[in-house]
């Protein structure tokens, strides 16, 4: 029978990990999968653990859901892959359709990729290429906020700000233009996420203000951002942010990447604020952790800048060899499906607040700072001290203790630096809540005792 030991040989000898010091597993064993089902995944020694991060924020129904199964099943006996230049199937026009009718108003074309930063490069060359188009070839930088994470690909990694990820690559990016983040954390004393969202927007308005001419596009990540550790912020802030694009001619690109899909606790995080951005980039929950595919969509105006005769030159380029792969869109249906028939949202709600109610105590950790939540995304954040809020050293690892108590008892909290979240799959349920908040509990005790 084959064992952890013996995958974990093979694995080291062949592949290099993402986002991995692979140095790191010398002490930092790998974990080897063998199966999923519902919230929990399976090591080849038996052991099973919950999936607490939804494998990257991909799952939303669980492992091995039989419905999606059964999708990808019944697409793969009609049609595996066709190129979408010059052609179409089913699948993406059904899929299309469907998407048109439950996000924001507004977004009416679906522009096809095959992951989340390939969906953001398509919305920056989309907007500077729409007012090239409409005779504005001077609006091509781009604002984005601090702490903002975008994806890895050259572009994305020009729109994103967690230095971890792009100093190394400093010199092969575009310059952007900054501004402070909403994120609540920072907040004063006694002040509402509100009043602190608005405050930040001031320095956000200043920004658009001075360079509403050079600027084709402000891109944020809705509510939530996820990379720079779970920070979080009020719905206020898309509510200005859509005002002031509409008043200095600028686009808003909606990263809903990783916040899409019900995260938030609606379909979309931007239907909080009720606002409609002029693009939105959705993956990961598309498939519910099946399939790489993505969409950027966007408005019937920014379409319209690119419809032109051939000689014109005005067609927007951009391709991918998957595109509108029809086993993705397929999944993505059966995606929609679930959410329609199972009444997944109002489910989440009393979910979301099990969540909340279960780790309330840890409020009062010497060691806990902060513990925010938006819909089915909850974080705790620790500190070295709780009256200066602190931080603990990023060399100590303290988050990474906390993983390492959590695979001891069946559970994969993998943190972000000195942040450990939950953001499991929707299918989990309230005893595996309550254990997650008892295992996070124990991790964090013993992550900050010296």
């Amino acid at each position: 029978m084959t064992s952890n030991r013996e995958m974990i040989e093979r694995d080291l000898k062949a592949v290099w990990h993402p986002c991995t010091q692979m140095k790191d597993h010398e002490t930092l064993p790998l974990i080897p999968f063998k199966r999923g089902e519902g919230v929990w995944l399976y090591d080849f020694d038996g052991n099973r653990y919950i999936d607490a991060v939804s494998s990257w924020w991909v799952n939303l129904f669980g492992h091995a859901n039989p419905r999606i199964n059964e999708a990808i099943n019944q697409q793969t006996q009609q049609l595996e892959h066709a190129m979408l230049a010059g052609f179409t199937h089913e699948p993406v026009i059904d899929l299309s359709e469907r998407l048109i009718d439950v996000t924001p108003e507004g977004l009416n074309r679906c522009f096809y990729a095959d992951n989340g930063s390939s969906a953001i490069e398509v919305a920056l060359k989309m907007s500077y290429h729409y007012f090239r188009n409409t005779g504005k070839p001077e609006k091509k930088n781009f604002i984005n906020i601090s702490n903002s994470y975008h994806g890895e690909t050259l572009g994305a990694l020009a729109l994103s700000d967690v230095g971890l990820y792009r100093e190394t690559y400093e010199p092969l990016l575009m310059e952007m233009l900054t501004a402070p983040a909403p994120d609540a954390f920072y907040r004063e004393k006694g002040e509402s996420w509100e009043d602190y969202a608005l405050r930040q927007f001031e320095h956000m308005e200043k920004l658009m203000a001075e360079n509403a001419d050079n600027v084709c596009a402000v891109i944020v990540e809705p509510l939530v951002q996820c990379a720079g550790h779970m920070r979080m912020y009020d719905p206020i802030y898309l509510k200005k942010l859509r005002e002031a694009c509409d008043r200095y001619n600028i686009h808003l690109i909606a990263d809903e990447t990783a916040v899409g899909f019900g995260r938030t606790g609606t379909l979309f995080a931007c239907e909080q604020a009720g606002i409609s951005p002029d693009f939105m980039c959705l993956s990961k929950g598309l498939t519910a952790g099946y399939l790489p595919l993505s969409i950027t969509m966007t408005t019937d105006d920014v379409f319209e800048a690119f419809y032109d005769d051939f000689e014109t030159m005005k067609a927007f380029l951009h391709s991918h060899s998957y595109t509108g792969n029809p086993i993705g869109c397929a999944v993505a249906r059966a995606t929609l499906d679930i959410f329609r028939d199972d009444n997944v949202i109002e489910s989440n709600r009393e979910k979301a607040r099990i969540m909340g109610e279960s780790v309330e105590h840890l409020r009062e950790h010497p060691h806990v700072g902060d513990i925010r939540q938006h819909g089915m995304i909850l974080a705790m954040e620790l500190v070295k001290d709780k009256a200066t809020m602190e931080p603990f050293p990023w060399q100590e690892r303290r988050g990474l203790r906390v993983y390492q108590h959590s695979i001891t008892r069946e559970a994969l909290l993998r943190p972000l630096g000195n942040v450990t979240y939950f953001m499991p799959p929707y299918v989990i349920n309230e005893d595996q809540i309550r254990h997650l908040a008892t295992v996070a509990t124990e991790g964090i005790d013993k992550a900050t005792r010296d």
